[in-house]
């Protein structure tokens, strides 16, 4: 469906009334019809802006702010890190919108397909194999990218399985990565608890969020791959938007629905299978970048929503290494507190909502 066609919803009436509404009532539009009569504040383009304007803030604070000994090798390793942050937050905020988009599920993130459970698992091999060692003396971009690729066609081979049949759904999908994950982690741990002391203490180290550790020769291969998803993303904002109607609706309108879903899944699956080999693991990061988004954008237009979940991913992770490096001096504990409150949040949204 071309982008520049404008999709339109006719209104549906009121509940409890038939044919023409009742007197004194009116017939409740479709979401976004009208959303301008109802936003409230700023514009979400403001909204952008501000958001924009304080994460640059944020950058530079963190980049010139308390610069002690050599100030090249100081820029150059915060440098690196504003990188690594770049990269976990456009990954796994966007990543985690599109895929709450796919399924209709604000709770929902992109770790029930199993990323970090293969992840865990991959880890675990190479020590139960071949040592704490191996992990340090193969680091490098062919690490990367074969780790990359290899959670990459976990996802694509259980797509096309589950997608094949006549009876292949979503939530099928969602069912087989929730049990496959589950699986992968009982044998994990299962092989973790046969590893010498000293071996499980540098798995351990490496089966948690690690922005510090990223090196600069790994980050041009990152930003590659946000670029392509980013760019995929963006030319398919408005496919996005009829998506969010559900299947029936976006069929309706003549949107291919398996072929669009099946699409945002793989490059979702990419950038997150790509962060979390960057990175590590970051189960709630996503989740929480994502409910800053929809609080903050005033809208639920993918144009704004993507970007602002970026943004406030980026400004999530800044003011928190600023805060933990200057002030609290743990610098290492970053995204162990960003999981413990992310996890916070989703509890307590998940009681607020009441319901998966």
């Amino acid at each position: 469906m071309p982008e520049s066609a404008a999709v339109r919803v006719p209104a549906a009436p009121d509940p409890g009334t038939s044919g023409p509404a009742a007197p004194g009532r009116h017939p409740r539009s479709a979401p976004g019809a009208s959303e301008k009569g109802r936003r409230r504040g700023p514009s979400p383009r403001t909204r952008l802006l501000v958001a924009g304007g304080a994460v640059v803030v944020a950058a530079l604070c963190f980049l010139f702010l308390f610069v002690k000994g050599s100030f090249d090798f100081a820029i150059e390793r915060r440098l690196t890190l504003v990188g690594a942050m770049v990269v976990a937050a456009f990954a796994q905020g966007v990543g985690t919108v599109v895929f709450q988009t796919v399924t209709h599920n604000r709770i929902l993130t992109p770790s029930l397909m199993g990323f970090d459970a293969v992840y865990t698992l991959m880890q675990t091999l190479m020590v139960f194999f071949f040592g704490g060692t191996v992990l340090a003396a193969t680091d490098g971009l062919a690490k990367l990218v074969v780790q990359t690729v290899l959670m990459v066609a976990f996802t694509t081979v259980l797509f096309r399985w589950l997608f094949s049949g006549p009876t292949g759904n979503l939530h099928v999908l969602l069912l087989a990565g929730v049990v496959l994950g589950v699986a992968f982690e009982s044998l994990s741990l299962f092989l973790q608890r046969m590893l010498a002391p000293a071996d499980y203490d540098v798995l351990s180290a490496r089966l948690f969020g690690r922005l510090g550790s990223v090196g600069a020769e790994h980050l041009p291969f990152a930003f590659a791959v946000c670029a392509a998803a980013g760019l995929y993303l963006w030319r398919r904002r408005h496919r996005l938007d009829v998506l969010l109607l559900g299947r029936d609706a976006a069929t309706g309108l003549g949107l291919n629905h398996r072929g669009e879903l099946t699409g945002a899944l793989i490059v979702v699956s990419l950038m997150v299978a790509m962060s979390t080999a960057l990175v590590g693991p970051m189960t709630f990061f996503g989740f929480t970048a994502a409910l800053l988004a929809y609080q903050f954008s005033g809208t639920h237009r993918h144009a704004v929503v993507l970007p602002m979940a970026f943004l406030m991913g980026l400004l999530t992770l800044l003011v928190g290494q600023f805060t933990m490096e200057h002030i609290v001096y743990a610098s290492g504990m970053l995204t162990t507190v960003i999981e413990f409150l992310g996890g916070v949040v989703f509890l307590a949204y998940l009681l607020k909502k009441g319901t998966l």
